[in-house]
């Protein structure tokens, strides 16, 4: 390990910076060798002169090929010190290797005389015992301080590739004319996601989970419709015999549990298929069908409205029950009620409302029942319906409002924590918001979409 460690940093210094001791470099332009040679244990020793500061500091590139340097001289100090603990480490194992052969001794002696010798050699074998126990834990340090210096072998690998790279890259292009290509680059993304309209689901992916916390059952939700700089997060735990919602102003704050204001709800909810839309909280009012509007603002009601003939308290729930009978929901287009009515047969009614009044705008009525649907959501005027809560569920039944036609999909999706009651889409980050068994997590989903061109009406 010595010796290669005594070939291994001269070697990688010189190899990083592409110097031999041929070159002839003029002090000013870059490194130069001027002399090398070898001490007495054979170590290579090299007087070399860097180039002035100022040359490579004002390009941003050369600031983080020293970067790297740094590190590369960091991780061979980390070999040295690993190998000097391996030498110790080595040592104890010579004297394991010397005790287990004094051990082999003792064995054959006891195989020769067994009646004469054994009372006397068992105690001498068990001391010998108790001193090879400590040794256990040195040989799993050896292990694994083997593992690290190939771990540390590989990223100086690496890290030398990627300095060639470097190198390369800075004689190839100019700072600035870099630059100027990434702006480009930049703007050409926004354009092409300004001309990104609505799109059909393809594909869910994840989940992400978010945190883990309250009940097995609850809703939590951010503002599809608020600005990029508000990401306030609103949780509701349970889905009944509750009015208390806790706010927190960011994703980060709500990882960490800390809250910036709790609303106490004038009315008890019902379910957990709540939004939040435009700075106010829309839920279903406990044992009614009755629809609320409450502003985060004010904390005041500002309208309620029954949704005629909709079923409530597990008249018509998900399969999951927990009076589920009312969603509400939001996506590019506004704010939906999607419920069951008896002269539905119980079947899924799709309602778009007016968020000011909560009067209902237009209404669909599908030929899915209510009682056999797991969870759903809307995207784009498009609703999805999953067939289960449970393991194994997907997007199995899809409804389009814009053409009032449906068609059955085949779109699964990981349950990790086995049991959703709450699936909901947020349009502004074009992800399903998800309590999963007492665990807030995040699907990524895929939306199929057509890019409108300069040429389009």
């Amino acid at each position: 390990m010595r010796v290669l460690l005594r070939v291994l940093n001269p070697l990688l210094f010189l190899m990083l910076f592409g110097l031999y001791p041929s070159m002839t470099i003029g002090p000013k332009e870059g490194w130069q060798v001027y002399s090398s040679a070898q001490d007495a244990d054979g170590r290579c020793i090299c007087t070399v002169v860097a180039p002035e500061q100022n040359l490579c500091s004002r390009d941003a590139k050369s600031k983080q090929l020293r970067q790297l340097l740094e590190k590369v001289q960091n991780m061979s100090q980390s070999i040295e010190v690993l190998n000097l603990r391996t030498q110790r480490d080595f040592q104890y194992v010579m004297k394991m290797e010397n005790q287990m052969k004094g051990l082999r001794t003792k064995f054959r002696q006891i195989e020769d005389d067994r009646k004469t010798v054994m009372t006397r050699n068992f105690q001498e074998l068990k001391e010998k015992m108790d001193e090879l126990q400590p040794l256990i834990p040195v040989l799993e340090q050896y292990k694994t301080d083997a593992k690290l210096i190939s771990q540390f072998k590989e990223e100086i690998r690496n890290l030398s590739a990627v300095l060639t790279g470097i190198q390369e890259e800075i004689g190839a292009y100019d700072y600035e004319e870099l630059h100027q290509r990434v702006i480009s680059l930049e703007s050409r993304l926004r354009n092409c996601m300004s001309k990104l309209t609505c799109g059909k689901l393809m594909k869910i992916t994840g989940p992400v989970t978010i945190k883990t916390s309250g009940t097995r059952f609850g809703a939590w939700m951010t503002d599809p419709v608020a600005t990029q700089r508000n990401n306030r997060v609103w949780y509701m735990d349970g889905y009944t015999n509750n009015r208390i919602v806790r706010e927190y102003k960011s994703m980060a704050d709500f990882v960490s549990g800390v809250e910036s204001r709790t609303y106490n709800l004038p009315f008890k909810w019902a379910g957990t298929n709540h939004v939040v839309y435009n700075g106010s909280l829309y839920f279903n009012k406990y044992q009614s069908n009755i629809i609320v509007k409450y502003s985060f603002e004010t904390g005041l009601i500002l309208t309620q409205r029954a949704l005629e003939y909709a079923g409530f308290h597990n008249v018509y729930p998900y399969t999951w029950g927990g009076f589920s009978d009312i969603d509400l929901m939001a996506d590019e287009l506004g704010l939906w009620a999607v419920y069951a009515t008896n002269q539905n047969a119980g079947n899924i009614v799709i309602s778009q409302l007016d968020p000011q009044t909560l009067e209902v705008v237009k209404t669909w009525n599908t030929e899915y029942s209510k009682r056999n649907a797991g969870e759903s959501f809307m995207i784009c005027g498009t609703l999805y319906i999953t067939n289960s809560h449970l393991t194994g569920a997907k997007v199995y039944y899809s409804y389009s409002t814009k053409t009032s036609t449906y068609e059955y999909t085949d779109i699964p999706f990981h349950n990790q924590y086995f049991h959703i009651s709450m699936l909901d889409y947020n349009a502004r980050e074009r992800a399903l918001y998800a309590w999963n068994n007492g665990h807030q997590v995040l699907f990524n989903i895929t939306l199929f979409h057509i890019i409108k061109t300069e040429d389009d009406s």
